[in-house]
């Protein structure tokens, strides 16, 4: 990696206690993604996913104060249960998007005895991009999205 890329990369890692078949699918379908994928309080009020290199996918967040925050993005490489890497760069088919953002890699390596270690990366467009989203409490929100994850996991 170079000196570059780690000042435009943010990444994080835990072992959930779940297989990664069972991860995957929380990612994958839409209804198991709405469960888990923002840190409460806030929730998923809209996904529209099509898990597949070059799928679109449409993902609404909502504040707890009511207000949405749609995010659209599309697949560039999906793995079945081993990766799955997504970018904002594109609206939908190919479109390109008002600002890209970043680039997310999550990547589920098989740690044997039903346990995940799942390993988020994200490699923003720019250093300024990564300084904003750190900011924005990327390691406590993704964290709280992973502990939601593996309970969601662990219970289908």
């Amino acid at each position: 990696m170079t000196e570059q890329t780690q000042r435009r990369e943010l990444s994080f890692s835990r072992v959930i206690d779940a297989p990664r078949e069972k991860i995957f699918r929380c990612w994958t379908e839409e209804e198991l993604l709405k469960q888990w994928f923002a840190p409460l309080p806030w929730t998923v009020s809209a996904a529209k996913i099509d898990v597949r290199a070059g799928g679109s996918s449409s993902i609404t967040m909502r504040s707890p104060e009511g207000e949405e925050y749609p995010g659209n993005g599309v697949y560039l490489e999906v793995v079945p249960n081993e990766r799955i890497v997504f970018t904002d760069a594109f609206a939908s088919a190919w479109v390109p998007s008002a600002k890209p953002f970043m680039v997310v890699t999550t990547q589920l390596d098989d740690l044997g005895s039903g346990k995940t270690r799942y390993t988020a990366t994200v490699l923003h467009w720019a250093a300024e991009d990564r300084e904003v989203h750190e900011k924005m409490g990327f390691h406590r929100g993704w964290a709280q999205g992973a502990e939601q994850l593996a309970a969601l996991a662990a219970k289908i």
